[in-house]
């Protein structure tokens, strides 16, 4: 809905393929969620790429077409060993069910293999280091809408796929190899944090920032083994359930909070046409209303108390101490780069004098600009400050994914015995 009003005024070439691709894409999404099937959704996984591929490359920019294929090979070629994987499943139980999925009993080599292709697959979705790099290009070249769309939906698909397949499928493999991904997630918090860093391009760091931001969500469903299996006390299950509601809390809050900052940097575009932070300064003398949301989402990306930011990450970076004090500071340096990058945007676009001519002439948000930012900031800020009816709708979801993701054969040892 956000993002129809967003394109109502703004997007004026073919407009009901516009509307309807979009249309097409919420209804595969919701298949992809819905599917108790792992064949059906394996196809709703795959055809999310058509639509896509047309929004950017019908209403994207002037490298759209590269920024297309790239897009296109990195994700099918991925999935391609997810294929390969569901087949061997089916013909070593008969059955595409995802409940049947779940309990076969699968050798440790096959489940090694299983997981890697999962790995690859849902790693290229979320996207996970190092095969991350056509993220930033598909943001650039999108329209405001279709990064929206990229940012706050599609890349959920990939977190939760690891909680719907890796981790009640291929548990033992899981626990073995978990270390690897801890590894490519706290890289993506780190290292890609400094890539966002020296962008100029503000859509290529606010994609770089969601690469990040989506490493805690990989970081927090992976730990749950290092802490079962360092602590073998029953604090162990609080600790996991606690670091799994993190990760989902925190693939929610990214969802609002990267949209918000997707459409504010189109609602500038649309007026100015540019992206470079350079040629901007200044515009909260311009347009006060927009710089007050623009701050609220800012201050929100960098994890400010009080809002949707806060609470996901803060839950991941609590329950790492269970697995080990190193992982939980390494995760935390992000609330001080994350705060560097994004304060530093915040300075130079919206704070200062009037840099030009261009932005002295800027006017301020419209009714349907203030209501589309407005519909999110109240979902950051509530979030943010009430998580718990969210948390509590998660609670019996994740005990069962735990119940089968570290299951008997990874004998934790709690106090009753294995779990």
């Amino acid at each position: 809905m956000i993002v129809v009003i967003a394109g109502w005024e703004v997007i004026t070439y073919r407009v009901s393929q516009y509307m309807a691709a979009f249309l097409i894409m919420g209804g595969i999404v919701n298949g992809v969620f819905a599917a108790l099937d792992a064949m059906l959704f394996y196809i709703l996984f795959e055809a999310m790429l058509i639509p896509l591929f047309l929004i950017i490359g019908i209403w994207g920019g002037a490298r759209r077409v590269y920024a297309t294929i790239k897009f296109f090979l990195y994700t099918f070629f991925g999935s391609v060993f997810l294929l390969i994987s569901l087949i061997y499943l089916y013909q070593l139980g008969g059955s595409f069910a995802v409940a049947d999925l779940h309990k076969l009993p699968i050798e440790k080599t096959p489940q090694i293999l299983i997981f890697l292709s999962f790995l690859l697959a849902f790693g290229v979705k979320v996207p996970m280091w190092p095969v991350h790099t056509w993220l930033p290009d598909a943001h650039v070249e999108a329209p405001t809408g279709g990064s929206v769309v990229l940012a706050a939906i599609t890349l959920k698909v990939g977190g939760y796929a690891f909680l719907r397949f890796a981790l009640p499928i291929v548990p033992d493999a899981a626990a073995q190899l978990d270390w690897l991904v801890i590894l490519m997630s706290l890289t993506a918090v780190v290292y890609i944090g400094f890539v966002a860093l020296v962008q100029q391009d503000m859509k290529k760091l606010v994609a770089y920032s969601s690469i990040a931001h989506m490493g805690f969500v990989t970081l927090a469903f992976f730990m749950v083994y290092s802490m079962a299996t360092a602590l073998k006390d029953p604090a162990a299950m609080g600790s996991a359930v606690l670091a799994l509601q993190g990760g989902m809390v925190q693939m929610v809050s990214h969802g609002f909070i990267s949209g918000a900052m997707f459409l504010c940097i189109g609602v500038l575009y649309d007026r100015m046409h540019t992206r470079d932070i350079n040629a901007y300064g200044g515009v909260a003398n311009r347009m006060p209303t927009f710089a007050a949301l623009y701050v609220l989402f800012a201050m929100a990306n960098t994890g400010l108390p009080g809002t949707s930011g806060f609470v996901g990450e803060f839950m991941v970076i609590l329950a790492s101490f269970r697995a080990s004090p190193w992982i939980a500071f390494t995760a935390a340096t992000t609330l001080i780069v994350g705060a560097a990058y994004t304060l530093w945007l915040v300075k130079r676009v919206l704070f200062g004098d009037v840099k030009n001519a261009e932005v002295a002439e800027l006017h301020d948000i419209g009714r349907r600009e203030f209501w589309m930012l407005s519909i999110l900031a109240a979902a950051v800020l509530l979030l943010g400050l009430w998580p718990q009816p969210l948390t509590d709708v998660m609670e019996v979801s994740i005990e069962n994914l735990l119940a089968h993701a570290l299951q008997s054969k990874l004998c934790i040892g709690f106090a009753g015995g294995c779990l």
